[in-house]
């Protein structure tokens, strides 16, 4: 069942299809509002209607034709696929141009605190403990990343590795569909992909799920393909006000992951962290002066 996270308005899943239902004149209004969600999220239906060159009423028909209660709960779906095929360019032209430097580094630390927010605020805790439970009773964890996602792939591999459990991190092309092949459904896969996804992840997660593979998503928006191809799916944002996306919420929650699935065993954890502890105490990797 999909989490509360990605659960999209009612037209989502099917707003393909129900495009192709429409008349080719209404295919040919609304074509340019999906292709550039960005120009026309904060319009209002008016405003929408005369950009169009068409009336209100139409716009209104339109949007409930394509399963939307109401014209506000398509505007949501346009600021959702209008993060989803942001560009570098895109985030660098919201942050304002007449401003200060230390301005610019304060709007990107609180943009960062915003999004870390915005998780807070809406993760379920329970989630994760039966996340953590998966964790221990899969045969095997895939992660699947690519592009910039392969660190925070690496870094929940190498921390899971501490615990001593079965964990793969597959970050290219080729490893992804030869681990994928062989995943069944006694398998877990993560998979890591934001805004429109990368296609080595999606089609990885594809593939894994439909080997039987309980498939989770790590992803910034309910219209990711990762919301379609996975049995749930974890949001957190990467709204950032300068040039590349910001990891922060991610990285936040994949340390809530960790927390659940360190607690989940907690005996077991302290055991493993007294191993580790006399390491870190005398191991020959540290630097001694």
């Amino acid at each position: 069942m999909k989490s509360k996270e990605a659960e999209s308005p009612s037209a989502t899943v099917h707003l393909a299809e129900r495009i192709d239902q429409l008349s080719s004149k209404r295919q040919e209004i609304i074509r340019p509002i999906l292709e550039h969600p960005r120009e026309y999220v904060l319009l209002s239906v008016r405003a929408m209607a005369k950009r169009l060159q068409t009336d209100p009423a139409t716009i209104v028909r339109i949007v409930r034709g394509l399963g939307f209660a109401s014209y506000r709960d398509f505007q949501r779906h346009l600021h959702e696929l209008s993060l989803a095929f942001a560009t570098s360019l895109d985030t660098m032209q919201s942050g304002g141009q007449d401003v200060s430097m230390p301005s610019h580094v304060r709007d990107s630390l609180q943009q960062d605190l915003k999004n870390v927010q915005g998780l807070k605020n809406s993760l379920d805790a329970r989630r994760l403990v039966a996340l953590a439970k998966r964790f221990y009773d899969s045969r095997r964890i895939v992660l699947l990343a690519g592009d910039l996602a392969v660190y925070l792939a690496h870094y929940l591999e190498y921390q899971i590795i501490l615990l001593g459990l079965p964990i793969f991190a597959a970050t290219s092309a080729g490893r992804i569909l030869h681990l994928v092949r062989s995943v069944t459904k006694k398998d877990l896969v993560i998979a890591i992909s934001f805004r429109r996804g990368l296609r080595q992840t999606i089609e990885g997660a594809h593939q894994a799920r439909a080997r039987g593979a309980y498939c989770v998503g790590i992803s910034d928006t309910y219209v990711s393909p990762l919301a379609r191809e996975c049995d749930e799916v974890f949001l957190a944002s990467i709204e950032s006000t300068s040039f590349g996306a910001s990891y922060a919420a991610p990285i936040v929650l994949i340390n809530a992951i960790l927390a659940a699935v360190g607690q989940y065993r907690r005996s077991q954890t302290l055991a493993l962290a007294k191993e580790i502890a006399e390491e870190q105490r005398k191991g020959s990797r540290w630097y001694n002066a």
